[in-house]
């Protein structure tokens, strides 16, 4: 009997292995649909059928090339280009005639959201969907059904693909994340066997770190849409506001032992500014999904999982904006098949049900059509009834580049943004000209304008798939307010431009930089990397009724490398770089310290790594290497694990060791790290290294831990409960000690902090020795259990100690999160040049 079942068994085995080998281009399509022969198949050009091998997107982009130009039906542009040089493709597919008119269709449509549309003749506009795939490179299954999807709009032939066609405008992005698909394909593919093999261990299933989930800097760029940091995200919000489409589809992947899952999401967990119209449409747009599911046999759910509250996600973003976002949720074959609780999974029935959820977006789409249209004209209406006569008033005395930066993202939005033409004082805070901007909230997207701005602890639900806060000024760390708008409003700003930077004057003596500034440590590096003598001030001093901070630098002009003359021509170019102001003076007579003084101190150039590789959390890791590269143009070295312990680490002055995904660098690394660290080094820990960081004793703290007992909570309620506890991502207010080095360049001595961990380190009974504290109430915005607030409440998010001749600092909190929280990227920079100063 166990022979039967074996054979059978083996049988089955080779059957499915031959199918997946030999994929015909009929197991995707529809059976009723006639194709154009004279319009190339997949197979015509990349020489196999979409399934038989993962698409790299080169060869993806090849063959939509292809299609662009034999197709009147389809017409392709590049939006711009990734990190590493791809370009980011959109292919606009409509009718013939609508293709020719596409401005004025655009044009139209954009009516809706103004107050003049109530003249529109809604009957006889186009739908508009923007069907997206792949943001996540590993979920592969998107963007090679995108191969397939193209080739039915461009092919199919008869009354309803054209009737469909005339009806609707599909902005089709056939992979959000071309780094990530690149790299997943290169992956799949070069482990692929020609007999294919479904055992979940095989190393085809196994990516090597990071993964192809994520781009270039290894950011999760579907968590972008609204800090728009990433070109990826800045082209698609781009064409986002270009056009505000009606629906937009996000294709994903998910565990392999799921089926297929399409939102609604969970009801109670959808952020209160959307509609619940919102949700009523997405549940109509289901019921397609659901019929053209049961008519090819595949299982799915949905309400049961994920959610509508962060609106920086590609399905929750839309619903801000008047549109209906859908995620996708394709269990994952990871590779070509794989051996599931629900049989085994292959990689085209994976391609084909994204396929069928693609075609059953448009035939929603068409069929819903003037409701669709009518609810976003509605959205924008409601949104003007509700308009108050208020405005968010923003800005920084001592730092133009954050709010210049916030100023930007709301552009990108479409938001109106206005000059402060005089300086103000509203609810016990001072905005100056020039160091301002005015956002009215009597604008059509006064909807987004408040998500992003609001601050919100109530909460419907406990449990969040992402962050429960986002409040955009609290991330920037500036002053802000909320008030009636200014009876006179600055001009509107149709080009935002960095306020002008003067330039140094000559000085005989001294230049001093004020650290202030958000892009001062660019500035410093470049100083101390031309080989230039540099000391910050430990003490406030002033000069000519201009007052310098803790943390000022100041550039003395003798015993230079430079001369007199070339030394401020380097300057001048140092601040039209890093648009830092930097000053010229002829005396080193200040009040206060003078400029002599034993309290400024000498600086030296710093030579960064950061540990990366198996275990190591990419996106901590992948956010700080942008930092560095991106933002302050500083070398970083990128030291893997697993060669960690062959590695001369005497090359570096600090060592950043981010959150891991398991226990940590095993006992060996752990003490060459510290050996190094006695030697004079500094390492910087996050997250839940800093348990790794006490456990191989760097440094000793107590922390408080909140116990929690179970009690009333069924077995069935187990998971909500636990799930209540954790901090999914909530701000937090903390209190600095502005005369400590890792608070140098903070206007306030109030800092709002994002938190994402449940690490709550005790307090040093040394008052100096805790220079950030959280308040006695911290929470500014975001959900926070009632223990967990408690547990937080005094405790302290950075460490520091000595080391034999090195320092140890830790970061229980991710200070650089998302790349959009500029408010505390700079105490890392603290910690990297004025370590020794603590």
């Amino acid at each position: 009997m166990r022979r039967i079942i074996s054979a059978l068994f083996l049988f089955s085995f080779f059957t499915i292995t031959a199918q997946i080998s030999k994929v015909e281009l009929d197991y995707y399509l529809p059976e009723d649909v006639k194709y154009n022969e004279d319009i190339p198949t997949p197979q015509d050009v990349l020489g196999y059928v979409p399934g038989e091998w993962h698409v790299s997107h080169d060869r993806l982009i090849q063959y939509l090339t292809k299609l662009a130009e034999v197709s009147p039906r389809i017409k392709m542009e590049n939006r711009g280009f990734t990190y590493e040089g791809r370009p980011l493709v959109l292919l606009t597919v409509s009718s013939p005639g609508n293709l020719e008119r596409l401005e004025e269709i655009r044009q139209n449509h954009l009516r809706l959201l103004e107050k003049d549309s109530e003249g529109l003749n809604i009957e006889n506009m186009p739908v508009v969907i923007n069907q997206g795939f792949s943001i996540h490179g590993n979920e592969a299954s998107g963007s090679n059904a995108a191969l397939l999807y193209a080739y039915h709009l461009a092919a199919a032939e008869g009354k309803e693909i054209e009737e469909t066609l005339k009806n609707t405008v599909i902005l089709l992005d056939p992979s959000f994340n071309p780094d990530g698909l690149q790299r997943f394909a290169y992956w799949a593919n070069t482990n692929k066997s020609k007999n294919i093999n479904p055992d979940p261990q095989d190393r085809e299933y196994s990516e090597v770190w990071p993964g192809g989930r994520t781009n270039h800097y290894w950011f999760d760029m579907n968590r972008d849409w609204l800090p728009v940091q990433l070109p990826e995200s800045q082209a698609r919000i781009s064409t986002f506001h270009d056009w505000y489409p009606n629906i937009l589809t996000d294709h994903h992947e998910m565990g392999s032992n799921s089926t297929f899952f399409f939102q609604p999401g969970i009801p109670s967990r959808t952020h209160p500014l959307t509609p619940k119209k919102n949700q009523d449409l997405t549940r109509e747009i289901g019921s397609f999904h659901a019929a053209a599911f049961d008519e090819i046999g595949s299982l799915y759910y949905t309400e049961e999982n994920y959610d509508d509250f962060y609106y920086g996600k590609g399905s929750t973003f839309p619903d801000i904006n008047g549109s209906v976002g859908i995620l996708f949720e394709q269990g994952s074959s990871r590779g070509h098949a794989q051996e599931t609780e629900n049989g085994v999974l292959t990689f085209p029935f994976t391609i084909r049900n994204q396929f069928t959820a693609a075609l059953s977006t448009l035939k929603a789409a068409e069929t819903m059509r003037t409701d669709l249209l009518k609810y976003q004209q509605n959205f924008f209406k409601n949104s003007r009834d509700s308009f108050e006569n208020e405005a968010y008033i923003f800005g920084s005395d001592a730092d133009v580049y954050k709010p210049y930066k916030l100023a930007e993202i709301l552009q990108r939005h479409k938001l109106d943004v206005y000059e402060l033409d005089q300086d103000l004082q509203i609810n016990g805070k001072t905005f100056k000209k020039g160091k301002a901007y005015v956002v009215p909230k009597d604008q059509r997207q006064h909807r987004l304008l408040k998500a992003m701005f609001e601050k919100r602890t109530k909460f419907q639900d406990s449990l969040f798939y992402d962050i429960s806060a986002w409040t955009f000024p609290l991330a920037f760390n500036l002053n802000y307010t909320e008030a009636s708008k200014p009876k006179k409003l600055g001009k509107k700003i149709e080009e935002l431009q960095y306020p002008a930077i003067e330039e140094p004057a000559t000085s005989q003596y001294a230049y001093l930089l004020n650290w202030n500034n958000y892009m001062a440590p660019k500035a410093l590096n470049m100083i101390l990397e031309k080989g230039l003598r540099a000391k910050v001030a430990m003490e406030q001093f002033s000069l000519n009724k201009q007052k310098f901070d803790q943390g000022t630098i100041m550039i003395p002009v003798q015993n230079q490398t430079l001369n007199q003359t070339e030394l401020h021509k380097f300057l001048i170019s140092v601040s039209k770089q890093s648009g830092v102001g930097i000053t010229g003076i002829e005396t080193g007579m200040t009040t206060g310290i003078n400029l002599g003084s034993n309290q400024f101190r000498g600086l030296e150039p710093q030579k960064v790594a950061i540990i990366v590789g198996e275990n190591i959390t990419p996106y901590d890791a992948g956010e700080i290497w942008h930092l560095f590269d991106q933002r302050y143009d500083m070398k970083i070295t990128k030291l893997d694990i697993s060669e960690l312990e062959r590695a001369d680490l005497s090359k570096y002055t600090d060592i950043i060791l981010p959150a891991t995904w398991g226990g940590g660098p095993d006992s060996e690394i752990a003490k060459k790290l510290k050996d190094w660290t006695r030697d004079g080094g500094t390492i910087i820990a996050y997250r839940n290294s800093v348990n790794w960081m006490r456990k191989n004793e760097f440094i000793d703290f107590k922390s408080r831990e909140n116990k929690m007992i179970a009690k009333n909570v069924s077995f069935a309620e187990r998971g909500d409960y636990n799930g209540a506890q954790v901090i999914g991502g909530a701000i937090f207010e903390a209190v600095l000690d502005r005369s400590h080095p890792i608070a140098f360049g903070f206007e306030n001595d109030k800092l709002p902090m994002f938190r994402n961990t449940t690490i709550f380190m005790e307090a040093d009974e040394q008052s100096y020795r805790n220079p950030i504290r959280y308040t006695s109430a911290p929470l500014l915005s975001g959900y926070i259990s009632k223990p967990n607030l408690d547990s937080l409440a005094g405790t302290v998010p950075f460490k520091h100690s000595n080391l034999g001749k090195g320092e140890v600092m830790l970061f229980t909190d991710n200070t650089n999160f998302r790349a959009f929280w500029y408010g505390t990227n700079k105490l890392l920079m603290n910690a990297i040049f004025f370590g020794k100063e603590m």
